[in-house]
């Protein structure tokens, strides 16, 4: 339960930064979502999270932003939604360090290249489809990046690192608490 219950709030991160009139800056905690939910539901369920998402980027697409909806200009990040799903559920089965890292890095970094290069295949007004022009998108979208690997650290460090602390400090105090017991 607490899987689906991380997803819909993910989502719902995405709208915070509107409703306070600032700018996001993609700061939310989807992709820690995620890589949660995919490490803790099957496999198949990750239709569940897709479309919790997707419904979100229609409402900012429609709601937020006063724009037409094209479902073309989403089916990629559609897909990689489900593939950070995936990577939760092969990386993060059985949760460590390294493997929350390499899923962080992983969502963050997979979402920055696929997004901003179908930006740039996709619009010859904004970048010329010329190398310069690829890295031209990639540096405008580099600041978007750097807080969406930030936020997903901080949301995937906080999902899979507050359940081990809590443990530990369960186990501290309940050693402390039979230590103290008197024999009888």
């Amino acid at each position: 339960m607490a899987a689906f219950l991380v997803v819909l709030l993910a989502a719902l991160t995405r709208f915070v930064p509107y409703a306070v009139h600032g700018v996001g800056m993609n700061f939310t905690a989807v992709w820690g979502g995620l890589l949660f939910f995919g490490s803790r539901r099957p496999r198949w369920q990750s239709a569940f999270a897709v479309v919790v998402l997707a419904l979100s980027d229609v409402c900012l697409t429609t709601l937020v932003f006063g724009l037409h909806f094209h479902i073309t200009s989403y089916l990629v990040t559609w897909a990689w939604y489900a593939a950070v799903c995936l990577i939760g559920s092969a990386l993060l089965c059985k949760p460590s360090v390294l493997g929350v890292a390499a899923g962080v890095l992983a969502s963050s970094t997979g979402f920055f290249l696929l997004s901003n290069f179908m930006v740039w295949a996709g619009s010859v007004r904004m970048y010329p489809h010329t190398a310069t022009g690829l890295v031209a998108c990639y540096v405008a979208g580099f600041p978007f990046y750097l807080n969406d690997l930030v936020s997903t650290t901080l949301t995937a460090g906080a999902l899979f690192g507050l359940p081990v602390v809590a443990a530990k400090i369960l186990e501290a105090v309940r050693t402390t608490q039979s230590r103290n017991e008197p024999l009888s």
